[in-house]
């Protein structure tokens, strides 16, 4: 019998850490597996149905045997009209929808694809910390360097771009941000932005707004687009997901907007690595972005009622949080005799409640948990009064 092969992972992939979500569906796996009633509040994956408008829509398209053909890797000029039109009636900016948007296969693939695009190895990528892992992971795909600005509660959890290394600048070719914001669900302003814009202008950054949570909002307070801002389009790219608006986590549909050239560039990568979106899916996401605003208020009026009650629970239990004005997630401090992860796991083991460990999202997310919003009310109480005996 001959030897096996060498089926060792490449150097890049050996060195990435674990990602964060495969960890806690590990942990979660294990506790089912003995029999533990989990309560799910760690990965944000909505459990609320996506709108039936929006099903039949795919349904009826899915018919049709055209859509059954490769699709453009750009999109579809319909659905990158719908998003240009969304855009003017969302954030009154005028998007060219031939030269300024590009479908993607949810906003993630974009984040991953984007450093491939415009990194060189050795470029410094500015990723925020604590933030979504994908930012960092992108970065070592396409061997550049990820330097972690601190996001800092005393900051409103935006950079503080002063901090930021004079050689770190130079080397800086790429700055990811993220409002409002996964895992600390800040919001942010105009002046931000600008500050952001400006920097870019002096240090040639290009910039990525992940705009993945603006349509999930509270109390009226409506986030910007990054692109509302002046001189955005001379220096961004922002991305959107439909997953988080219209639950639509699993249909893997996203978009990009912004300076052509960006766009572009992205799209050269698609068009190398993957295939387009499924035409029938677009068919659907167009329904979903001409659909009024009063027919998906009632998705952010449930996840309202879910923060203030997990907010008022949390609170109860002694735990130091702020009242998110957006995303379905909130922030907590944990326990001083906990560590992030440690406490994760307490929570998990002793009341059957999973949330994610703040350490995850980067060392500057440790000593905080998050919780995501993605169970009922009922369920949510449930969770409060099961920690309540074990904190």
């Amino acid at each position: 019998m001959r030897s096996p092969i060498n089926t060792a992972l490449a150097e890049r992939v050996r060195n990435l850490p674990p990602y964060l979500f495969d960890r806690i569906d590990r942990l979660k796996t294990e506790a089912v597996r003995n029999k533990v009633d989990v309560i799910d509040l760690s990965i944000g994956d909505p459990d609320i149905p996506t709108p039936s408008v929006i099903v039949e829509a795919l349904k009826q398209a899915a018919e049709n045997p055209e859509h059954h053909r490769y699709p453009s890797y750009r999109g579809m000029a319909s659905f990158r009209g719908a998003v240009s039109a969304w855009y003017k009636r969302r954030f009154n900016v005028a998007i060219d929808p031939e030269l300024e948007a590009l479908s993607l296969i949810g906003s993630k693939e974009g984040v991953g694809h984007l450093p491939l695009a415009f990194v060189n190895p050795g470029d410094v990528v500015l990723c925020p910390c604590p933030g979504y892992p994908v930012y960092s992971i992108g970065t070592l795909f396409a061997q550049g360097q990820p330097y972690f600005m601190p996001l800092k509660e005393e900051n409103d959890y935006f950079p503080d771009f002063a901090a930021i290394p004079q050689d770190i600048l130079k080397r800086a070719r790429l700055m990811f941000l993220n409002y409002p914001n996964n895992p600390t669900s800040a919001a942010t302003g105009r002046e931000n932005f600008l500050r952001a814009i400006d920097l870019a202008h002096e240090h040639d950054i290009i910039i990525c707004h992940d705009a993945a949570y603006t349509e999930t909002y509270f109390d009226d307070k409506r986030p910007l687009s990054f692109m509302e801002i002046d001189g955005a389009r001379e220096v961004a790219i922002e991305l959107h997901s439909l997953s988080k608006t219209y639950n639509m986590t699993g249909w893997r549909i996203g978009f990009a907007v912004g300076n052509r050239d960006l766009v572009q560039g992205l799209g050269k990568i698609k068009t190398n690595l993957d295939s387009g979106v499924f035409q029938a899916i677009q068919e659907a996401a167009i329904v979903a972005l001409q659909m009024s605003d009063d027919q998906s208020a009632y998705i952010r009026d449930t996840y309202q009622q879910r923060r203030d009650c997990m907010y008022d629970g949390l609170r109860g239990l002694g735990l130091s949080v702020k009242k998110p004005e957006a995303t379905f997630y909130l922030w907590a401090r944990v326990p001083e005799k906990f560590g992030s992860e440690a406490f994760s796991v307490h929570l998990l083991e002793k009341s059957g409640v999973l949330a994610t460990p703040g350490n995850g999202f980067g060392v500057n997310g440790e000593g905080y948990i998050r919780f995501a919003l993605t169970k009922g009310v009922e369920r949510i109480k449930e969770a409060i009064e099961r920690m309540r005996r074990v904190i």
